[in-house]
């Protein structure tokens, strides 16, 4: 058996419990439960922490990061999803990899960001490991995004700022959704920037918690 496969608390079974949550919990999207229940979160997280990999709750995955909590992965990327197809979208934050594989199996192109190096090399492997080709990593500082590939039809954030970062605003499509958590750590507001011809429309979804956003790289 497979390492993608799992047994016990990281069998299919076990994930198309979690699915079941994530339905109870609102998600509805049929193409984000269906990525989910596809992509491994066992394989994203140290293997002590594999047997609550399936758990509906955030884990820690070293240098002070966590891996996000499933509900909050699914419920951001169904926002995401909501304008129609994604052809491109870029992550800031790639942490374990997890989100990232997830918009793998949604989008045509997914670039993502990271400023700690080894959580890069770490997500890297687990991307060759699951055939996943069609996301292009960047050891940089997220803040700025990553323009040579804009516009995006989708930006997703998986770590707060104090306020959005303007460059991600304008590496947006017309009609392409930016969310990502905004706030002082503890409890921050999951916000919605979808680009218009008039400017920027802006939505809370919900109160998150996620680690705060950091200039700079770390090796």
């Amino acid at each position: 058996m497979s390492r993608h496969q799992g047994i016990g608390m990281t069998s299919q079974r076990t994930r198309d419990r979690l699915i079941t949550r994530l339905e109870r919990e609102g998600i509805k999207s049929i193409e984000v439960l269906d990525a989910m229940r596809a992509i491994p979160r066992h394989i994203f997280v140290d293997e002590a922490l594999a047997s609550r990999a399936y758990e509906d709750t955030a884990l820690p995955i070293g240098f002070s990061q966590t891996i996000s909590q499933p509900y909050v992965v699914a419920k951001m990327t169904e926002v995401l999803l909501l304008s129609g197809p994604l052809n491109k979208v870029l992550e800031i934050g790639t942490g374990s990899g997890y989100q990232a594989a997830i918009l793998a199996l949604l989008a045509k192109e997914v670039y993502s960001i990271e400023r700690i190096e080894a959580l890069l090399r770490q997500a890297r492997a687990r991307f060759q490991e699951l055939k996943l080709r069609n996301i292009r990593l960047k050891f940089d500082d997220g803040t700025v995004g990553w323009p040579e590939y804009g516009p995006y039809d989708g930006i997703i954030a998986t770590a707060a700022p104090l306020e959005v970062p303007m460059p991600l605003l304008e590496q947006l499509t017309l009609g392409g959704r930016l969310i990502i958590p905004i706030g002082k750590q503890g409890v921050q507001n999951l916000m919605l920037y979808t680009r218009t011809h008039e400017g920027v429309e802006e939505e809370f979804i919900e109160q998150v918690s996620f680690v705060p956003m950091l200039s700079g790289q770390k090796r």
